[in-house]
């Protein structure tokens, strides 16, 4: 490894430290990344199922409530794969 790569690693490895979450937010990241992250696309596709459902059989309110559910779960799904790919365990474990 030449001084120009050492240079960069130590680089990249500072700003890894200096922008580390805290324990809690490690802790989540830790359980969250276990997860598939198709589970995420999974549980959002459901809940636009069971909405279009609720919609169909008359239940208004209980369909617009079920059916907010899937742009939360597809930020969850987002965030999980941020997680795998950029998480803290690169400085941290």
């Amino acid at each position: 490894m030449n001084t120009f790569d050492a240079t960069k690693q130590h680089a990249s490895t500072t700003e890894a430290w200096q922008h580390s979450e805290g324990k809690i937010a490690r802790t989540i990241e830790k359980q969250t990344a276990k997860l598939p992250s198709d589970t995420f696309l999974w549980a959002a596709g459901s809940a636009m199922g069971v909405a279009l459902l609720l919609q169909i059989t008359g239940k208004k309110p209980a369909s617009l409530f079920v059916g907010q559910w899937a742009a939360p779960l597809l930020l969850l799904g987002v965030y999980n794969k941020l997680v795998k790919v950029a998480g803290t365990d690169r400085v941290h474990d």
